[in-house]
């Protein structure tokens, strides 16, 4: 009986197992593109009206906190995509004062042509984002991978961010999650 038991535990376990395998991740539609994000990122409801998705990947070993990736759209754009990159670069700064380190390259998502951002270095967190007045608080060793583009319906953002270990970690899948918009 005992062995019957275990025997039954371990098909559950394998069953289960080869069903988190199979397991989609979440459709998203962007522009008219659709997508379907890595099972292992976990879809949140967006913390406020301006984020069309969120999610929540998961950190890596080492690191202390999850990554988090927002899509933005704005109808009317938030400036140039040269503003938004400055924007982006401000909010981190390199060791010893000095500038974060920085590479920009043009790359597709679906048929529209992109800017992808990959910044390195000591994020200035704050909340609320936009307060002059807000406190900030320094995270070293942090990564934001940053694409943004001009849609047919408006400027859309992707914004990865966590700590460099965990960035690095999902980098290869964020990067396919955006070629494969059709």
């Amino acid at each position: 009986m005992r062995i019957l038991t275990l025997a039954g535990m371990f098909a559950l376990v394998l069953t289960g197992s080869a069903q988190s395998q199979d397991k989609k991740g979440t459709s998203i539609e962007v522009d008219g593109l659709k997508s379907v994000a890595p099972a292992a990122w976990k879809e949140e409801a967006p913390a406020n009206a301006m984020r069309v998705y969120q999610f929540k990947l998961p950190k890596a070993e080492g690191d202390d906190a999850d990554a988090e990736l927002v899509v933005f759209y704005f109808k009317a754009g938030s400036g140039t995509i040269e503003q938004n990159l400055k924007r982006q670069e401000a909010k981190f700064e390199g060791e010893d004062g000095k500038k974060p380190v920085i590479k920009v390259e043009k790359i597709k998502v679906g048929t529209n042509e992109a800017t992808y951002q990959d910044i390195t270095g000591t994020f200035l967190s704050k909340f609320p984002p936009f307060d002059p007045n807000a406190k900030i608080t320094k995270k070293a060793n942090y990564r934001q991978l940053y694409v943004i583009f001009d849609g047919k319906n408006g400027q859309y953002y992707f914004t990865i961010m966590g700590p460099t270990k965990t960035i690095d970690k999902h980098k290869a899948d964020f990067e396919t999650f955006l070629k494969k918009f059709e």
